[in-house]
């Protein structure tokens, strides 16, 4: 019998080098790797289109295309989880900016529906007090869900972020950074406010995870636990990068920053409602740990 070919897209992260390197190989299938840089620009393929069969992908885009019908399922295996707190800057010529002064200006983010852009939108309502309805948004790229309306402002296209930033165009952006020493990080000390944040909510902000397609959910559950079985050996096998575990693998481990986006993402009306951790797994999914 033909071993079953998967085209896959990952980034390239230490956790899955030897997946991706074929050092660790499935007796069921091949993982046909197609490269993508950067990794999101795989998402909208995968969103629209179900391009691969398996695909990391932002957490938030998950959500909203869970929200729209799309035939995708979520697997608890972490690509990508990072503190957000140093994915902010401000230009300081026009005065000092801090995380609470932003009502009323012009923020810049590559597209409103990032999981990065909702992770900060989120701090900073919550722990800060900011009305994001009183910030102008403004934005570089649709959304990966074609469903989502997006009312933001859009940049010019020949317009680039961190130049509108440098420029004075926007008065702060979310998702980037920059060793411009022109520019300063929205929160003063990140690092610090990371660990304050952390030691308050006890959550790592997990970025990307892995989808699989629906049909090969339905079709072939096993194929599907072999996949996550073959990601997490290798993460094991490469152990923790950090402490906390920035990229857990598993369904209770992931429990409160999954709850957590998911709260965040339902009150910035990216989503129509809070959806249970269970409800982002299908049968087979909901069992890998």
């Amino acid at each position: 019998m033909d071993r079953l070919k998967l085209k896959a897209v990952l980034g390239n992260h230490p956790h899955v080098q030897a997946v991706k390197s074929g050092a660790f190989r499935s007796d069921l299938f091949d993982l046909d790797f197609i490269t993508y840089t950067p990794t999101n620009t795989a998402f909208k393929p995968m969103v629209r289109e179900q391009a691969f069969d398996v695909c990391e992908m932002a957490i938030v885009t998950y959500l909203m295309a869970k929200a729209h019908g799309k035939p995708l399922v979520l697997l608890p295996a972490t690509m990508l989880g990072r503190f957000q707190h140093s994915y902010a800057l401000y230009n300081p010529t026009k005065g000092t900016l801090g995380p609470s002064d932003l009502e009323g200006k012009r923020v810049g983010i590559r597209s409103f529906t990032t999981t990065t852009g909702a992770w900060i939108r989120g701090i900073l309502a919550n722990d800060y007090g900011v009305n994001l309805d009183k910030i102008r948004w403004v934005t570089f790229e649709d959304p990966h869900v074609a469903e989502y309306v997006d009312t933001t402002e859009r940049a010019p296209k020949d317009k680039n972020i961190l130049q509108m930033l440098l420029d004075g165009e926007l008065d702060a952006v979310l998702g980037e950074t920059s060793d411009s020493p022109r520019l300063k990080p929205l929160f003063p000390d990140p690092a610090a406010e990371a660990a304050k944040w952390y030691a308050k909510r006890g959550v790592v902000p997990v970025n990307h995870l892995v989808v699989v397609t629906e049909q090969l959910a339905r079709t072939r559950p096993g194929i599907v636990a072999g996949v996550y079985d073959l990601l997490k050996q290798n993460k094991v096998q490469v152990g923790p990068a950090a402490t906390p575990d920035l990229v857990p693998f598993g369904i209770e481990v992931n429990r409160k920053p999954l709850e957590l986006i998911v709260d965040y993402a339902f009150q910035q009306a990216l989503i129509p409602r809070r959806y249970a951790v269970e409800e982002l797994f299908d049968e087979t999914t909901r069992g890998l740990n």
